[in-house]
Parts: C-alpha cells; sequence; structure tokens
C-alpha cells in the first residue's frame, strides 16, 4: 500500500511540474541537434499540459462523483438494494444483459452522485442567501 501511495503522489507530482520541465526544455541554449529537439519537446509538453489538466479535472468530477453516490448509497439499504436488484434483472436480458448489467451499478452510484451534488449545492446557495453573503 505505501508503494501505491508514493506513486500516486510522485505521478501527481510530476503532472503538476510538467509545464516547469517544458519551459526548462525550451529554454535550452545552442544549435546542436539535441538542444533543438529537447526545445521541441519542451515546446510539446508546454502545449499538452494545458490538456492534460482539463481532461484530469473533469474526469476527477466524475470520479468524485462516483465514489461520493456509491458511499451514499451503500450506506442506505434501499438504494444499495435497488442497484443490485437492476444489475441483477438487467443481467438476465440476452445478449447485452451482462454488460448492462456491469454497467448499471455505476450509472446509479453517477445519478445518487449528481442528485447528493446537487442537493448540497442548493442548500450551499440557499444558506448563503439567507446569511446575505455572495460566493
Amino acid at each position: 500500500a505505501i508503494g501505491v501511495t508514493v506513486f500516486i503522489y510522485g505521478l501527481v507530482s510530476g503532472i503538476v511540474k510538467l509545464d516547469d520541465l517544458g519551459l526548462h526544455l525550451m529554454q535550452k541554449k545552442g544549435q546542436a541537434f539535441f538542444n533543438q529537439l529537447q526545445r521541441k519537446v519542451g515546446q510539446k509538453i508546454l502545449a499538452f499540459a494545458p490538456i492534460l489538466m482539463k481532461t484530469l479535472s473533469v474526469v476527477g468530477t466524475a470520479a468524485m462523483f462516483l465514489v461520493g453516490g456509491s458511499i451514499i448509497g451503500h450506506g442506505i439499504p434501499p438504494i444499495h438494494h435497488f442497484s443490485q436488484q437492476l444489475a441483477e434483472n438487467l443481467g438476465n436480458i440476452p445478449t447485452f444483459g451482462s454488460v448492462l448489467a456491469f454497467f448499471s451499478p455505476i450509472l446509479t452510484d453517477a445519478v445518487v452522485g449528481l442528485v447528493a451534488g446537487a442537493v448540497a449545492v442548493g442548500i450551499f446557495t440557499i444558506g448563503m442567501q439567507l446569511l446575505g453573503k455572495k460566493h
């Protein structure tokens, strides 16, 4: 478990410093082929870094909704049983049943996470309005 944690933290720190690496490579001086190659690689890294960050923000947000929905769903027995029963029923459908059964708990977790998130945002917004504060 410690090795996985170290790997994840190292990966995240590498992603955070990606643009610094690109800038460092672009600032290399000289005409040698290797220096020109480093500058090109640096340009590509700098162009790729914002795309990676935007992608990770969307994927990370979706993952948080799924994880949150799963935690809530497992903590509320009727939701948990609904998800299990839905997967079982879909699994009985010929041809695509196993695929539908696989994805149905994921979809259930996503819906629960989105609903919980919407409720939380609604409560926060109403609370801020009642307190007369801007958010």
